[in-house]
């Protein structure tokens, strides 16, 4: 059985099923509600139920939610199971601005080895602690002496149980050479997020191209899968620019995807490719590559990722092959520049 739940104030309807909670069926949906917990106990997810019935699990009112709050309809749409069709109010996250970046403990979960000089964080908040944000946003590593260190978050919004990062050794980085060479299973972290304007705008009907470079992967990775979560048709066509073949960490991944899904496309592309390497692929400059394929870019919105050179070029380039600036978004991975000791 399941029930339908309208949000008045932005007219988007969903279904929610049985013992599902209205946040859970409206994140699987691709409608993003407000949330921070998910356990009843902080109240971001409240909302106001205009029409209908809802119940609690052990028909327990949450602890965030008053007596009060409810006899007026407020209610958690975190804990809250629809009992009937529901219309609700609450604000919906559209934009960056919508999320308040938040400062949490995590610990690291697991580590695993990509490649020569990439590692991957699998991160875990406290308890029923989650981090709501956009696919494409980072999070600031918080370090003693008021140093921060910026990563982009590599999984999708809706696989919030962990948090992925892929981190990149950096010669003489003090950061990275802590993750390579000292950070254990279970070590705790302290992170703020998240943040930035590098999301995925999907209220846009234009095709997309994507550009990533080295271990701009990972924003990338995390639009995608929740493009392919959430059932995008818009064509898009992602392309990866890396030194070598080894550089191309879970490589499997996007060619998994350009098989499972009709409407993407992914060309890897290596700039200098060993002789062992016995590449039969795309090689030079990635954002050359993509002019190659698509000469005029006026109808496309294009997202790219990776070191401020690669964005340099690249901008400068597809501005002249007609791309709209409107339509240009893109995260540039510099280093990290530490405040005076």
């Amino acid at each position: 059985m399941s029930y339908r739940v309208r949000i008045e104030n932005t007219r988007h309807e969903f279904t929610v099923d049985e013992g599902e909670s209205v946040l859970d069926a409206a994140l699987r949906q691709g409608l993003i509600l407000p949330y921070s917990c998910r356990g009843g106990t902080c109240g971001t997810c409240m909302g106001k139920v205009v029409e209908g019935e809802v119940r609690y699990p052990d028909d327990r009112r949450p602890p965030a939610l008053s007596e009060a709050e409810e006899a007026v309809g407020q209610a958690l749409f975190c804990q809250a199971r629809p009992a009937s069709d529901l219309a609700i109010e609450v604000r919906e996250v559209r934009s960056a601005e919508d999320i308040q970046p938040r400062k949490l403990p995590c610990r690291v979960e697991r580590l695993d080895e990509l490649a020569h000089d990439v590692r991957r964080l699998w991160l875990r908040t406290p308890g029923n602690e989650r981090l709501q944000f956009l696919p494409g946003q980072y999070i600031d590593f918080l370090l003693r002496g008021n140093r921060r260190r910026s990563f982009s978050l590599a999984n999708p919004p809706h696989d919030d149980e962990l948090l992925e990062i892929h981190v990149r050794q950096v010669p003489d980085g003090r950061f990275t050479g802590y993750v390579f060479q000292e950070l254990k299973e279970r070590a705790l972290l302290r992170f703020e997020g998240p943040f930035g304007t590098f999301f995925l705008r999907e209220d846009s009907p234009r095709p997309i191209l994507m550009m990533a470079g080295g271990t701009g992967f990972a924003p990338i990775k995390s639009m995608l899968e929740h493009a392919f979560h959430h059932g995008f048709d818009r064509p898009i066509h992602f392309y990866w620019g890396v030194r070598g073949r080894r550089d191309l960490y879970l490589a499997e991944l996007p060619e998994h995807w350009a098989a499972a899904h009709e409407h993407f496309h992914y060309t890897p592309v290596l700039s200098e490719p060993d002789p062992g390497d016995d590449w039969q692929g795309r090689t030079g400059f990635v954002h050359e590559a993509v002019l190659a394929d698509y000469p005029d870019l006026s109808a496309y919105d294009v997202y790219m990722s990776g070191p401020p050179p690669m964005i340099d070029a690249a901008r400068t380039a597809f501005l002249i092959h007609g791309l709209d600036p409107d339509h240009l978004y893109f995260d540039a991975f510099d280093y990290a520049v530490d405040p005076p000791e």
